[in-house]
């Protein structure tokens, strides 16, 4: 086990964002174009994957009232902080917000599909009457591969992109259920570099809070607060814990301007690898060490299949961070290494077919679903149960199962994303 190289993974794979990862990933895009073009954009030039398209046309950007591909470009071209990475718009004033939407109701801004194959692709280009850049992101929501000032190339390090990357290959190659259950069960919290565990732990806790005491969105998390006051669901460990995670991520598709970490690029995967461990936690009584060790196992569960399954798919990414939170879960109520593999085959055996139709604030509906399957397949694999490899695409080891789910992921849903694109775009609303 190379301790070192799974930090390293852990403090890649989570990272500080605000809003949703794909138009914050646009804004950022734009703004790294912006830092090249001499003079004001007049016309902005948008050319985005399907997975990004799908994911940005109806979630929220932080701090406005305002959805959607065009206002996000707009507003990183118009104000953008490479600087802050995928908090990249977090310090817009009201009047850059307002001058981006100027430049959107002008019809300033265009939007197209790109033609690159690369699920996670942004190219922005910027022009005015003398000028041009342009800037692509492709591979990761802040991996600058692209920028072009007046037509010539530049060295992408001007961008103030991340630091060296650690391939998917390498993140495979490291991590395995055993690796990370040894890992977890030895981490050292005063030698190992565990930062972004830390601030998981800490800031999706507040978005949860935030969530819980708003008015976002849909309200998942609060309507269930709601019937449970009611009477009609009752109050539960699981239940309460559903309803804190649900509510961390209607605030956060609604828009809200708060932080989150998120979990392999998503903010939403963030939330849901780390709040249900937290509910559980205090709800049980379970100490600060064991907690603190469960979401790190969690976070590095979802990650692990995510190194194979990649970023943005056809499929419902809650359906890994699920996986991910009951394996925390079975952890957490100190269950062995056998047992966490019985909870992947559970939840992969029971959720791994969930549509993902774009980000929107029936996310957190889908995430809901979800952490009540964590808490049942993890409740089964605690009492030995485990989906039979003879049923569907479970296998008798969960390695093959996460490796049967990726197929479906990577070979199955291309043609599901054309579809689901087709029908959003050509809606009549």
């Amino acid at each position: 086990m190379d301790r070192n190289l799974i930090c390293q993974i852990l403090n890649q794979e989570m990272m500080l964002a605000t809003g949703c990862t794909e138009p914050a990933a646009i804004a950022l895009t734009a703004a790294v174009a912006r830092q090249h073009l001499t003079g004001e954009p007049s016309h902005i030039h948008v050319a985005a994957s399907v997975n990004i398209i799908k994911n940005a046309m109806s979630a929220g950007i932080p701090g406005t009232s305002y959805t959607g591909i065009g206002y996000a470009a707009a507003l990183g071209a118009v104000c953008g902080r490479v600087d802050r990475q995928l908090r990249v718009v977090d310090d817009a004033t009201h009047e850059q917000i307002e001058h981006a939407a100027d430049l959107v109701r002008r019809g300033d801004v265009e939007v197209v599909r790109a033609k690159d194959p690369n699920k996670l692709y942004v190219e922005v280009e910027l022009t005015n009457e003398e000028h041009q850049a342009r800037a692509i992101i492709s591979g990761s929501h802040t991996n600058v591969t692209l920028i072009e000032a007046d037509h010539r190339p530049l060295e992408v390090s001007a961008s103030g992109s991340e630091t060296p990357h650690i391939a998917p290959e390498t993140i495979t190659e490291a991590l395995s259920i055993q690796t990370i259950y040894d890992f977890v069960e030895t981490l050292d919290r005063k030698k190992d570099d565990l930062h972004m565990i830390e601030q998981a732990i800490s800031i999706n806790g507040a978005i949860s809070e935030i969530g819980g005491q708003g008015d976002y969105g849909l309200n998942i998390g609060r309507n269930l607060r709601q019937d449970q006051e009611n009477g009609i669901m009752a109050h539960s460990v699981a239940a309460d814990a559903v309803a804190a995670t649900a509510s961390g991520a209607d605030a956060r598709m609604a828009g809200a301007n708060a932080p989150v970490v998120t979990n392999s690029g998503s903010g939403n995967q963030g939330i849901t690898a780390t709040v249900p461990i937290l509910s559980a936690a205090k709800a049980l009584g379970i100490g600060e060490d064991r907690m603190f060790r469960a979401v790190t196992l969690s976070n590095l569960m979802g990650i692990h299949i995510h190194s194979r399954f990649g970023l943005l798919s056809g499929l419902c990414g809650a359906t890994i961070a699920g996986t991910a939170a009951s394996c925390g879960l079975v952890y957490l109520q100190g269950g062995s290494v056998q047992q966490i593999g019985y909870a992947v085959n559970n939840m992969l055996g029971g959720v791994a077919g969930m549509l993902c139709d774009g980000a929107k604030a029936d996310c957190a509906l889908k995430i809901s679903t979800c952490i009540f399957a964590a808490f049942s397949c993890a409740g089964m694999a605690l009492r030995n149960e485990s989906v039979k490899p003879t049923d569907g695409i479970v296998e008798t080891d969960p390695e093959k199962t996460i490796l049967n789910f990726v197929r479906l992921g990577n070979e199955g849903s291309p043609r599901m994303d054309d579809l689901v694109l087709e029908m959003l775009l050509n809606k009549k609303n």
